[in-house]
């Protein structure tokens, strides 16, 4: 029937393209929904430290409304002109990220011996749990648990779906990065606007729980594998899905592979690859050797962009605004989402080789805000938007990029397990940068 079907190239054409594009969509939803809660709990950063001081206190003052989720300027009863929380933000990033730097250090070593399906129904599990520990939160260590379980569906979802994509056409890897970028966008706005609408954080986040929904729908009904993908299985083979090793069970994938565009600029050598041993060890730490040439520039761009997002961004507060505090600071989460929105779904377009400039670029961006929150010569926060909004740009771009080019530049037999541990690059920049947040925050806490 595989033959018939094949036999006419028109009704090929069709099928393959239709594929296509249901894959690219399920991939778009998938990073949609995966960095979805991510996004939410750093722009609940302010909220939830502010939350928990205001419960914390001896004689808390309720608002007019009831609610006692915004609070006034002087409930956090410090003299720094920064208008500083007792807690910073950074610590909301700390707990959001370290389970997921945990995850990506280590799982691409073992992670194959797990079923892509159960991988996911982890995703989800803990994706539910976070919006419902945070919601539901009265201490900040509770908080800070439920942004842990945040931390692990993302940080568990990113390794495994860009893993995934080496199974399905180039293509699906600018919907994954497009779809990170929106999760950004309607992460970060979705919360301003409900918030800023009346709805209490917690409302807001029992709305959210929709997400984790959609990406199980996404992965479990919408897209097309191959025949003999290991959906409840083990992998294995190890980390290719180009390699047969006296195995009959994957010849299908192999064919169907055969036929798309970019298997027929594989080179022979690679051809060969399928029929070598599963990948040591000893093979492993020399690929990740060859990827520091990508990890270390991604890491720097997001060092730089999360020190500014957890560091700098909290104390930008202009009191002669419109805005509050509290407002601002959701904005410029906002508008920054926004440019990595705009900058991961250009890989349709066109690529960009060079991420040590991005790199650099992005450095610059945080020494100028360094010296706007000491010097405070910005004039409102009008102009933090147009700077947030660029850095959202240099960061998305070089995520992006990244993953294109390591896909396009590593051997067929290497790709899944590149893909998966490459991805441990911006994870440990933003580990490294909230880090340094806390000494620059608290000093500055302290003029």
């Amino acid at each position: 029937m595989d033959r018939a079907l094949n036999s006419d190239p028109v009704n090929t054409a069709d099928t393959e393209g239709r594929q296509r594009w249901r894959n690219w969509i399920g991939f778009w939803l998938l990073g949609l929904c995966n960095n979805f809660a991510y996004v939410v709990m750093l722009s609940a950063a302010h909220d939830i430290l502010q939350k928990q001081e205001s419960q914390n206190t001896t004689t808390p003052t309720p608002a007019p409304n009831g609610t006692n989720i915004e609070i006034s300027n002087s409930s956090n009863n410090n003299s720094s002109r920064y208008d500083c929380n007792a807690v910073s933000t950074a610590a909301v990033l700390l707990a959001d990220i370290l389970p997921t730097l945990l995850i990506k250090f280590t799982a691409p070593f073992y992670i194959h011996k797990v079923p892509y399906g159960f991988r996911v129904l982890v995703c989800f599990i803990t994706a539910v749990v976070s919006f419902l520990m945070v919601s539901f939160s009265s201490t900040i260590l509770m908080s800070i648990f439920g942004v842990v379980f945040a931390s692990i569906s993302s940080g568990l979802g990113e390794l495994s779906f860009l893993s995934l994509s080496v199974f399905f056409h180039r293509n699906v890897l600018s919907g994954w990065g497009s779809g990170t970028g929106a999760a950004g966008v309607a992460g970060a706005f979705l919360y301003s606007a409900f918030t800023q609408a009346g709805l209490t954080p917690q409302v807001t986040l029992w709305i959210m729980l929709v997400v984790p929904v959609i990406l199980a729908v996404s992965y479990f009904f919408l897209l097309e594998f191959p025949s003999s993908f290991p959906q409840w299985r083990r992998h294995g083979d190890g980390h290719s899905p180009s390699r047969v090793v006296n195995s009959q069970e994957r010849r299908p994938l192999i064919e169907e592979e055969t036929d798309t565009d970019e298997d027929s600029e594989t080179t022979q050598e690679e051809q060969g690859d399928k029929h070598l041993r599963p990948l040591t060890f000893t093979d492993k730490m020399y690929i990740m050797k060859g990827l520091l040439k990508f990890i270390f520039p991604l890491g720097l761009v997001y060092f730089a962009e999360y020190f500014i997002n957890q560091g700098l961004l909290e104390l930008l507060y202009f009191p002669d605004s419109r805005l509050s505090h509290t407002e601002q600071y959701r904005w410029y989460q906002t508008i920054y989402q926004v440019g990595v929105f705009a900058s991961r779904t250009s890989l349709v377009c066109f690529k960009i080789r060079k991420i040590f400039l991005m790199s650099l670029l992005q450095c610059l961006n945080a020494v100028l805000l360094g010296f706007a929150v000491y010097y405070q010569f910005l004039p409102n926060p009008w102009v933090v938007f147009v700077i947030v909004l660029y850095e959202g740009l240099l960061g998305g771009a070089a995520y992006v990029n990244t993953f294109f080019f390591i896909r396009e530049e590593t051997a067929k037999r290497e790709r899944e397990f590149a893909m998966a541990a490459a991805s441990v690059g911006d994870s440990l920049g933003i580990a490294l940068s909230a880090a340094a947040a806390f000494p620059v925050y608290h000093y500055f806490c302290s003029l």
